[in-house]
């Protein structure tokens, strides 16, 4: 069995499928291109930035970086019981793929802070959402979604598995599920999640950082035998393959084996406008998220993250699960006709 090494970390190419790129700066395409990676960023509606100006920066770091960076669209949830609002969307969506969008994006907003005239949180599952995610079906337009939070959020600070949740809620009360006992449960988001998978059975869906079924490779197994396709991004939730190998090293490694066509790398680095002074600063930040998470899947050495407490071992998986990870299975969902 062949293995890659980090001394081929640049040679790889790599598909960074979850960034954030809202500026028109070249600073993180400069780095990645070093590093031998393609963007996916998404477009989300959640920044204050609105989601036309979200795309304008897509499509111009598009023209600069052809074959090097792609984007997923979006749509505003909000209005969603005025009349003309789905025509909109729908609207806004065909013109994105006419300019080139690879898929779309739907985020925690559905099922956290939008909510009917009347007061109720509307979750993935409502009809309202039903006649675009048939359009994205019958188009095979992949959606991704940021649904839920991880199941850590209805959890007290103190009882969460790894660091980033812990550092996260603490400065994000606001989605800190505990906190907020009136709130939909966690079993109610994936839920809803789950039903649009029933609904919509030819709907491409990925779900973002691991679906928000990151802490039990058992419980995402269940949905990936269910679901033939959904798969998910690794987005921010390595973290907790690392504490699940902890206990269970084989397992998350059998895990990973098993479903290497439904894995995807991504990383959710945000890029803005950067201070001169501050570029190579911001440049050796993401070399280094980006060949840390490299180490971990390529080498079965001792080590250590930022997000998890113990020491754990390296997955060292063989090159063509990798090759899978961190591009062929981008390549298939997203950049199908590119």
């Amino acid at each position: 069995m062949e293995y890659y090494s980090v001394e081929d970390y640049k040679k790889v190419e790599k598909i960074d499928v979850h960034v954030h790129v809202n500026t028109f700066h070249k600073v993180l395409l400069e780095q990645a291109i070093e590093d031998n990676f393609i963007f996916v960023s998404i477009n989300t509606d959640a920044y204050e930035e609105p989601i036309e100006k979200q795309q304008e920066f897509a499509l111009v770091q598009q023209k600069n970086f052809p074959g090097r960076f792609y984007y997923l669209t979006t749509f505003r949830v909000k209005g969603f019981e005025e009349p003309g609002w789905e025509a909109s969307v729908l609207a806004y969506l065909k013109k994105s793929f006419v300019n080139g969008a690879v898929g779309v994006k739907v985020w925690k907003n559905i099922g956290m802070d939008e909510k009917t005239k009347d007061g109720r949180f509307i979750l993935l599952d409502d009809p309202v959402f039903d006649n675009i995610f048939s359009f994205l079906e019958d188009q095979g337009i992949p959606l991704t979604g940021h649904i839920g939070e991880p199941k850590n959020c209805w959890l007290p600070l103190d009882e969460m598995s790894v660091i980033g949740d812990r550092n996260y809620y603490s400065k994000n009360p606001e989605y800190h599920m505990y906190l907020h006992p009136d709130y939909h449960s966690y079993e109610a988001h994936i839920q809803a999640r789950d039903n649009i998978l029933e609904k919509h059975p030819k709907l491409v869906y990925v779900g973002a950082h691991m679906g928000s079924v990151e802490w039990s490779v058992d419980e995402l197994a269940k949905r990936f035998d269910a679901y033939p396709l959904l798969s998910v991004d690794l987005t921010e939730r390595i973290c907790h393959l690392q504490y699940q190998s902890v206990k269970d090293w084989q397992k998350v490694y059998d895990f990973i084996i098993k479903y290497q066509d439904r894995l995807l790398y991504g990383t959710d680095i945000e890029s803005y406008p950067t201070p001169d002074a501050e570029i190579e600063k911001e440049k050796e930040r993401v070399h280094e998220i980006w060949l840390r998470d490299w180490i971990y899947f390529t080498s079965d050495g001792i080590m250590t993250s930022p997000g998890v407490v113990e020491e754990f071992k390296g997955m060292k998986l063989p090159k063509s699960v990798i090759d899978k990870i961190y591009a062929k299975n981008a390549r298939r969902i997203y950049l199908r006709n590119q």
